[in-house]
């Protein structure tokens, strides 16, 4: 895959970052990233989905070796797969390899990793929270001994690590959303409801308020300027709205059948099948919707109007990532 030069190459940061997934060859997803940055892209998130793509960290410290800016970490990674210790050391060797630009991405991880694993979510709350514990006293140079719900720790540190390196969570429900405001650096929020985006971060900002380290709020959502987009969005929807509370089914019109429909079909087919049993008047309400400027508006109204830090654009695919990652910031510089 060949990334032409943009017109845009060379701006000035944006309150952006992309999370790649990496279903292609390595150095086809370190073209995406380098893009990015060129673009004014301030971090880069790769996916941690397993057997499913590949490896988040050998994709990582190829990106690491490409570019000279972008912040660089996986979102989301999870105490299950790896042991938290080992991904403390993976980060902490990131960081040394960028020159101090990796962060981490931590969550109870998703059926899409898991499964394919045979592994099964024991008390993921207590995991997170042991796991996110542990890496910062191991970044800061602590000796940790614990025994945990997920995994122990004997006698172990890291001589090597940054202090202070960023951790950031993610999660959907509430019990996970007060966790990170407690004791992350920041929380990642995917595909809310427009509606409930002010109600999510304010409450974060009240946890996090009066702390002596800075606090940062990820959103994420499709980007959705064009007809095959919003089909893409319509799959992305379908299993995220078959595991929505009850409050978001509610506020769209959700009815019982239709949730029916759309587990059926994901049993059957997957995201792309389900996509027909999601109604295009749901789409505007998780993602950013519109022609480039129009979207670019939408955007910048999120990012100021809800003191958001950071928008994350998702990329599920490599096949024509690059026109996706440059059309956002298109949208975001022209709004």
């Amino acid at each position: 895959m060949t990334i032409g030069n943009s017109p845009l190459e060379g701006c000035s940061p944006l309150p952006l970052s992309v999370n790649l997934m990496p279903d292609a060859p390595v150095g086809d997803v370190v073209e995406l990233a380098s893009l990015a940055e060129s673009l004014g892209y301030r971090r880069c998130w790769v996916y941690d989905e397993g057997l499913v793509t590949r490896d988040v960290y050998v994709t990582l410290a190829a990106i690491a070796l490409a570019t000279e800016r972008i912040r660089l970490g996986p979102g989301i990674t999870n105490p299950y797969v790896r042991h938290p210790g080992v991904t403390a050391a993976a980060i902490a060797t990131l960081d040394e390899l960028s020159g101090g630009r990796a962060f981490v991405g931590v969550g109870a991880g998703g059926g899409l990793t898991l499964d394919p694993l045979g592994i099964r979510r024991h008390r993921p709350l207590t995991a997170v929270r042991e796991m996110v514990v542990a890496l910062r006293d191991l970044f800061d140079g602590r000796t940790v001994d614990t025994e945990g719900a997920v995994s122990s720790f004997k006698s172990a540190s890291i001589g090597f690590a940054r202090p202070g390196i960023e951790i950031i969570m993610a999660g959907r429900g509430p019990r996970m959303t007060r966790l990170g405001g407690e004791v992350a650096d920041g929380f990642y929020l995917s595909f809310i409801h427009r509606d409930l985006v002010e109600r999510h971060v304010s409450s974060l900002r009240a946890l996090a308020e009066g702390r002596d380290r800075p606090f940062e709020i990820i959103y994420s959502t499709m980007v959705v300027t064009t007809d095959a987009e919003l089909r893409e969005a319509r799959a992305a929807l379908s299993f995220r709205l078959l595991d929505s509370p009850p409050e978001v089914k509610a506020m769209i019109g959700m009815k019982e059948s239709e949730v029916e429909a759309i587990r059926d079909a994901l049993s059957t087919g997957g995201p792309a099948l389900a996509a027909d049993h999601v109604r295009e008047e749901w789409v505007p309400h998780f993602t950013v919707v519109g022609s480039v400027v129009e979207a670019g508006a939408t955007l910048r109204d999120l990012v100021s109007r809800y003191r958001i830090d950071e928008f994350q654009l998702p990329v599920s695919k490599v096949d024509g990532a690059a026109g996706l990652i440059e059309r956002t910031a298109v949208a975001f510089r022209s709004g």
